[in-house]
């Protein structure tokens, strides 16, 4: 079965000091302010874009990258249900259909954009208790 938004939130909400809020009506996840992951419906601009293709479906959310580098790599992994957009070019954000991810693809992807956001020492302190467990 395909992740769902309310899966999202169980996983964010599981990472350190995440607080949910909202943005546009939707919700987004921030880590000490900084916005990690969030949904992003589509405009009408966005699925005009696509023009004869058909937009993926269902709910889409958004997470932050380290850097325009790991874009390209995150986006060149072959993950199914992550791409962009036109609207997204030049911004180190990936979009993640919910539909088409695995809930470990999710997993993961939501981990990394916690990190892009988090502060060296909450993400060291986060790392070592997963060392620490193991």
């Amino acid at each position: 079965m395909a992740p769902t938004v309310d899966d999202v939130r169980t996983l964010a909400l599981s990472l350190p000091e995440v607080v949910e809020g909202t943005s546009h009506g939707h919700p987004q996840w921030s880590i000490r302010g900084a916005a990690f992951a969030w949904e992003r419906p589509f405009t009408q601009a966005d699925i005009r874009r696509f023009g004869d293709e058909t937009p993926p479906s269902g709910p889409i959310l958004a997470v932050r990258v380290d850097d325009l580098g790991e874009k390209d790599a995150v986006l060149g992994s072959g993950v199914p249900g992550l791409f962009s957009t036109p609207h997204f070019d030049g911004h180190p954000s990936v979009l993640i259909q919910l539909d088409a991810v695995s809930g470990e693809d999710l997993r993961v992807a939501l981990e990394d954009a916690w990190f892009a956001c988090a502060p060296a020492d909450l993400a060291e302190e986060f790392l070592g208790r997963r060392r620490d467990r193991r």
